[in-house]
């Protein structure tokens, strides 16, 4: 299952879970697993609130007053986790999470990690939507997480440091290297936690992925905006065979590198994961010669695609794109040629097979070993895979 967390008025930790409840994850479930948790003092609740007049489900932590707001260390929220009853899924999940508020706290206060407390993100509540979150994916079956870009208010937030400005610092920090936008709109729309949550579980961000709608839900903020519901929503539903073909196109002109830097990066980018890359001779202005180097890649994969492309190369800016493709359903099979394995690919249209590929590494070795041209091979494993 895929969900898009459609960020169009912010997120935050109530946010999210809230949108999972509406989703169709079960409060008495959701209330079961968090007590596998050793964390008193506290009581959960959902209900169905008005948002600009949308019905959306408001997900409440209410603390007991004898409980407090305990600071926490790192080391203590780890430790909680490690030691609860809770699958290993969620635990990873929450890991994660924290992990990186903790990092976004110690870069914004200036200490080591190990000396962050926190204060607000370590208290019972922040905890409980954080594990909360977790929780609710893997409840309700969601192996993929696309977002909306981060979505920024203005102002000012009060908390224990004092009235700092909107988005908080630890918000700017975890907004880092993903898509982010400024509304203008008074408040605090994304919270520490809606970032930390989003930018540690969502496997890209972007517009809804290609999917067969199966829900919709809302979940609802504490703030009351004038321009729109403070509200997130989530969309959840099958990745079908269009998502699955959606690729990320990356570009760069590059008019002072060796070529043998280009073939060096290409060997490097495909070693990571990239499911093509091809460069073509180009003229640049003041006809300069240059090399357009395409990367074809998963999109989840193209922050560290672009990150190797500069590390690698003296290009100062990469363009990319989302397309979608069409292809074939493909079968890998092996063949015998000259009494060895060679791996085929075949490539099916309504079942029928319209394509014979026979894998290079493969035949390429044989061909070495048996002093046989390479064409040979080939041939030979094609007319081996058509009789199958």
């Amino acid at each position: 299952m895929i969900a898009y967390f459609d960020t169009f008025s912010g997120a935050s930790g109530d946010m999210i879970v809230g949108a999972l409840l509406d989703a169709g994850l079960s409060i008495d479930d959701l209330r079961a697993d968090l007590a596998k948790l050793a964390l008193k003092g506290y009581r959960v609740s959902s209900g169905v609130v008005q948002k600009c007049g949308l019905a959306a489900t408001k997900f409440e932590v209410s603390i007991e007053r004898h409980a407090g707001h305990p600071h926490r260390t790192m080391t203590d929220v780890t430790a909680l986790l490690d030691e609860s009853l809770l699958s290993d899924a969620v635990r990873d999940k929450a890991q994660r999470v924290f992990e990186r508020l903790a990092a976004a706290e110690a870069a914004v206060h200036g200490v080591p990690v190990e000396d962050v407390h926190f204060h607000e993100v370590g208290a019972v509540d922040s905890i409980i939507d954080i594990v909360g979150a977790a929780i609710g994916l893997e409840r309700l079956g969601i192996d993929k997480i696309v977002s909306g870009p981060l979505r920024f208010g203005t102002g000012t937030v009060q908390c224990q440091h004092g009235s700092l400005p909107v988005p908080a610092p630890a918000t700017v920090r975890l907004a880092e290297g993903f898509p982010v936008e400024h509304t203008g709109i008074e408040g605090e729309l994304t919270t520490p936690t809606g970032a930390a949550i989003l930018t540690a579980l969502a496997d890209s961000f972007g517009p809804p992925p290609p999917m067969k709608l199966q829900r919709s839900a809302l979940g609802a903020g504490s703030a009351e905006l004038p321009q729109r519901p403070n509200a997130l929503r989530v969309l959840i539903g099958e990745e079908d065979d269009a998502a699955s073909a959606r690729v990320a196109v990356l570009e760069a002109n590059i008019d002072d590198t060796a070529p043998e830097i280009i073939g060096y990066t290409s060997e490097v980018l495909l070693a990571a994961g990239a499911l093509d890359v091809f460069a073509v001779p180009v003229q640049m202005k003041k006809s300069r010669p240059a090399t357009l180097l395409t990367v074809i890649a998963r999109p989840e994969d193209r922050s560290k695609l672009e990150e190797i492309m500069f590390r690698q190369t003296t290009t100062l800016g990469i363009r990319w794109r989302e397309q979608s493709r069409t292809t074939l359903e493909r079968r890998s099979v092996q063949v015998e040629v000259c009494g060895e394995k060679v791996d085929v690919k075949l490539g099916l249209l309504q079942g029928e097979v319209v394509c014979v590929s026979p894998e290079y590494e493969t035949c390429a070795g044989l061909a070495r070993e048996k002093n046989i041209p390479l064409r040979r091979i080939y041939a030979a494993a094609r007319q081996a895979a058509a009789k199958r």
